[in-house]
């Protein structure tokens, strides 16, 4: 059984920073292109972030150049730094593999994110 352990979250003024982490426990993490999902109040979930286990990355167009992901697959780990936010992305902020690629592991708890202005 897959855990997934979102942390990082917290309040940050517009124009600071956050880094993210997200642990998969019980898992060949290496493998596998993993992402980075974000759900704002009353929206759907969205992808936000993918990086291939090769460390290919892909952003959606809102947060290119100012959202970097990476992993380290020894300590079975994907992070998302966080720079410059403003007040929409504001969010709680989930992983999970693709669904585009995977059958997706059951959801984490997520990490809220709240951007005041």
């Amino acid at each position: 059984q897959v855990q997934l352990v979102e942390s990082g979250g917290g309040f940050v003024q517009a124009g600071g920073s956050l880094r993210l982490s997200c642990v998969a426990s019980g898992s060949i993490f290496s493998g596998y292109t993993m992402a980075w999902y974000r759900q704002a109040p009353g929206k759907q979930r969205d992808l936000v972030a993918t990086i291939t286990s090769a460390g290919r990355t892909n952003y959606a167009d809102s947060v290119k150049g100012r959202f970097t992901i990476s992993r380290d697959n020894a300590k079975n780990t994907v992070y998302l730094q966080m720079n410059n936010v403003n007040p929409e992305d504001t969010a709680i902020y989930y992983c999970n593999r693709p669904s585009s690629l995977y059958e997706q592991y059951g959801w984490g708890q997520g990490t809220q994110v709240t951007v005041s202005s």
